[in-house]
């Protein structure tokens, strides 16, 4: 994605907002964000909690656009 795509975003369209991380603006860029959430907590980059948020919140948007 570039930049000014991203920076288009609202913060509601990404798993992490705050820091506007793992967007979900897509079905395939929520699944994506599933994938790598799992892959950071392995590495421990990511905390479980965070995860956990990251798949509710990716989750919700795939449940949508079915």
């Amino acid at each position: 994605m570039k930049a000014k795509k991203r920076k288009s975003l609202k913060s509601s369209q990404f798993g992490l907002p705050g820091s506007r991380k793992y967007p979900i603006d897509t079905r395939a860029r929520a699944a994506n964000a599933k994938a790598r959430a799992t892959q950071q907590v392995k590495k421990g980059n990511l905390s479980l909690s965070s995860a956990a948020k990251i798949k509710a919140r990716a989750n919700r948007r795939l449940k949508r656009s079915k």
